[in-house]
């Protein structure tokens, strides 16, 4: 990757097959995966490769508790998640802890219940746990839990290591991967896509793709494609270092807080919303913290004196339905689109990016993505 500072005099002409708008890990991965296929890429970042949500997020690593439409996706990128150190060369942190979602409310619990019957064709091997169950397993949870479901082939990661190791394994594998290239203005004609950069740099493709996160609305708009993309900014915040009894990444049914305590010690804890400060920056705010701060000790009574040492948050890209935008223009022949992953990219991103690098590749992708066409939010054709 170019270095982060690195002064260009004179404006500068790459010609691809393949530029990428966004160094998240959903760019990355794609960067990586046509890169190994043997194409031409160049993955334009506007900042550092990772620095946003898909670095600075809670780290959970779950396939349960996402909408069966994912499940395809996340059991593929859940294989990818295996191999880390075979594709990066680094582990990122990555171990299969198990993630545990608990039921607050006898409710909770058969809605947990629930959500296993519908699962069973997926082999996500959850395991309910009764209240009795679920205090001989975990006896430090606090009287608020009444039962939950554990994945134990779920667990967690550190983002700040794995994001950015996807764009330097890219790297490696031949793509271009160019930081501090904000873009500027993107044109399309009939050779293809021409990208410029506030640096002065001019990258020719004949094909796009769209991973700006959630950033990436006035691209799509600006070919015919609008989407309700809309920022979120999760709360988040770490504990100093504390003896260690936690090795499950923890949710809760209905949502409200996740947390998982890392092998130095750390709790890292999240839930509630933070603030914008501009369109790039966020924080945690006070009303957030206290209230995550609330349900961790009524959850985890040993966090009753941990000291929190610092919080962040992060920009997120959320649309209606919660679910993503993931495959082709139906505007502009060569455009791919990939974002609006509602704060959960984080475990599918890798997949998701293998897809955009299929249908690059093939014009077709081997896991199913129907339910992420951007078409959705077009209008309705007109009945006159």
């Amino acid at each position: 990757m170019t270095p982060a500072n690195a002064p260009q005099a004179h404006p500068q002409r790459l010609d691809c097959d393949v530029v990428i708008v966004g160094g998240g890990i959903v760019g990355s991965s794609a960067a990586l995966a046509l890169a190994r296929a043997g194409r031409r890429v160049v993955l334009l970042e506007r900042d550092l490769c990772g620095a946003r949500s898909s670095g600075v997020n809670y780290g959970g690593v779950r396939r349960q508790g996402r909408p069966l439409n994912q499940l395809p996706l996340a059991q593929r990128a859940h294989a990818i998640w295996g191999r880390l150190p075979e594709l990066l060369g680094t582990d990122g942190e990555y171990q299969r802890s198990g993630h545990l979602k608990l039921a607050r409310s006898e409710a909770d619990l058969a809605a947990l219940a629930h959500y296993r019957e519908l699962t069973r064709d997926f082999d996500l091997g959850l395991q309910l746990l009764d209240r009795a169950a679920l205090r001989a397993r975990c006896p430090w949870l606090g009287e608020r839990a009444v039962g939950g479901s554990l994945c134990p082939e779920d667990g967690q990661a550190n983002p700040r290591l794995v994001s950015p190791a996807f764009a330097r394994a890219a790297a490696r594998a031949g793509a271009q991967v160019l930081e501090r290239q904000a873009v500027t203005t993107v044109e399309h004609g009939a050779a293809g896509f021409e990208v410029h950069t506030q640096a002065g740099l001019q990258v020719r493709a004949a094909q796009l793709i769209n991973c700006a996160g959630a950033w990436a609305a006035p691209l799509a708009a600006q070919f015919g494609e609008p989407v309700p993309l809309v920022s979120g900014h999760p709360a988040m915040a770490v504990t100093e270092p504390m003896p260690f009894f936690m090795p499950l990444s923890l949710g809760v049914e209905g949502g409200g807080i996740y947390g998982r305590q890392v092998l130095r010690g750390n709790f890292v804890l999240g839930g509630g919303s933070g603030l914008a400060l501009d369109p790039l920056r966020a924080r945690s705010s006070r009303e957030a913290l206290s209230g995550l701060m609330q349900q961790a000790i009524e959850l985890l009574p040993a966090l009753r004196s941990a000291h929190i040492i610092r919080t962040w948050s992060g920009t997120e890209g959320y649309l209606p339905d919660r679910q993503p935008v993931l495959g082709p223009s139906h505007r502009v022949p060569g455009l791919l689109h990939g974002f609006g992953f509602a704060g959960a990219g984080f475990q599918i991103g890798p997949a998701a990016g293998e897809v955009l690098a299929e249908l690059a590749c093939n014009g077709r992708s081997s896991t199913p993505i129907d339910a992420f066409d951007i078409a959705r939010f077009s209008p309705p054709p007109s009945q006159d």
